[in-house]
């Protein structure tokens, strides 16, 4: 007997997306949508594969409801799911655990949650197989659930379900951690894991053990394709498995490299070849691009003065190109020449430059320029004071960082006059 059942993960269903209005421009409908159209292409590829099942490995909410919109529309999939005869097995992650979630629906019946009190066991006799699971009860669950699972069910395709950390994954909470050895040591044949949101494969067979990631990126942080894992069972055994594509908006980084750069038309040229292999990767997607334009560049004063004038010409070369819309750009160039070969030159620039070096290193200094900033710091507006570039004249790193500026100003009007 040959089946396919699909493995996803970490849905956050109408994920809010806190900040969004912040971003100039941003396609705001299309990114608060995209959770909902992306589980959709879910759903639409599990109809159309005549999938046997479909595992959820928690984190199908991202909290709370914040009305009954989300679970109604979650209803109207499964119900999908159960015209088509397809089971679903799901358990509760740290971001839907139960302690969370208020409001309620009676699910339909083709869908199965597991507990989130102790490991269970559902058997499917039509496709013998046994799925384990246990969900979370509350949003941090620091205790080891592995251990716990049954053995497996000779005679049967043995699932285990888990949202975990494993062995710890960077940027994840410590969340019901495990190790690869304890879980192969339950001899399951293939372990659906939740909570990290890079795909990853961690034991390949025998069991294969599968981080599928999430299905939609949701912030820059989420970068490159995102989706599910369809696995193909044959005669009782993992035979294959492989990730599908799901995500409706997908979030890049574009790195520019300007070291061969002279002038800002080369550094546009440069994106434009950058930005358009991203786009035939994208296969039509809305991209949501962060530029960093980086190396060693003749044109890194020009870039880091007229920042302005860089990103709105990025914005129109992302126009021009389509569908594309900028997240944000960061300038991450250098000089060719260093600091230390401009202050020797004995010239009046390099007296200027050799003070502004001394003063970062001068701690009383910058504790006097603090006290000269803190009016302007009382006055700025909360948009200006907050997030990734926001300025905070109460620390002393702010200040080198505007020093940096400050050279880098002083450098680019001397190349202009001098017409370099």
């Amino acid at each position: 007997m040959s089946f396919s059942f699909i493995h996803a993960a970490d849905i956050h269903l109408d994920s809010p997306l806190k900040g969004l209005e912040k971003y100039e421009g941003a396609p705001v409908e299309e990114i608060r949508n995209a959770t909902r159209v992306a589980f959709k292409n879910l759903v639409n590829l599990a109809i159309e594969k005549h999938v046997a099942f479909l595992v959820i490995a928690g984190d199908l909410y991202d909290g709370d409801w914040k009305d009954y919109y989300t679970g109604l529309f979650f209803i109207s999939q499964m119900t999908r799911l159960q015209k088509a005869g397809i089971n679903v097995y799901l358990i509760r992650g740290n971001h839907d655990a139960q302690s969370l979630i208020t409001k309620e629906l009676k699910l339909p019946d083709n869908v199965r949650e597991f507990s989130v009190h102790q490991p269970e066991t559902e058997v499917d006799e039509q496709w013998k197989v046994a799925v384990h699971g246990q969900g979370f009860v509350s949003r941090s669950v620091t205790d080891n659930l592995a251990k716990d699972y049954p053995e497996r069910l000779d005679g049967y395709l043995n699932i285990g379900i888990l949202h975990t950390s494993a062995t710890g994954r960077e940027g994840h909470e410590n969340y019901a951690p495990c190790s690869i050895e304890e879980l192969v040591s339950k001899r399951y044949d293939y372990w659906a894991l939740g909570h990290v949101h890079l795909r990853e494969v961690l034991h390949e067979h025998n069991p294969a053990i599968v981080f599928p990631g999430n299905i939609q990126g949701r912030h820059i942080r989420e970068t490159g394709d995102k989706g599910c894992t369809i696995v193909h069972v044959k005669d009782g055994q993992i035979e294959s498995f492989e990730h599908r594509s799901l995500d409706v908006l997908r979030w890049e980084i574009c790195d520019v490299d300007a070291s061969l750069s002279e002038t800002m038309d080369d550094v546009m040229e440069e994106a434009r070849l950058q930005l358009e292999q991203l786009q035939q990767t994208a296969d039509g997607r809305l991209l949501a691009v962060r530029f960093h334009i980086i190396g060693a560049s003749p044109a890194h004063q020009s870039l880091t003065v007229e920042k302005d004038h860089v990103i709105n010409n990025l914005r129109s070369l992302a126009l021009e190109i389509g569908n594309v819309w900028v997240e944000k750009v960061k300038i991450k160039t250098t000089r060719l020449i260093g600091i230390d070969h401009l202050q020797e030159q004995h010239t009046p620039v390099a007296t200027i430059l050799s003070f502004l070096e001394s003063v970062k290193e001068d701690e009383d200094t910058l504790e006097l320029l603090l006290d000269e900033f803190k009016d302007i710091q009382n006055a700025l507006p909360y948009e200006l004071k907050n997030g990734e570039d926001g300025f905070d004249f109460t620390e002393s790193e702010t200040i080198k960082a505007r020093l940096k500026e400050v050279e880098n100003l002083i450098l680019h009007h001397i190349q202009t006059k001098a017409g370099v």
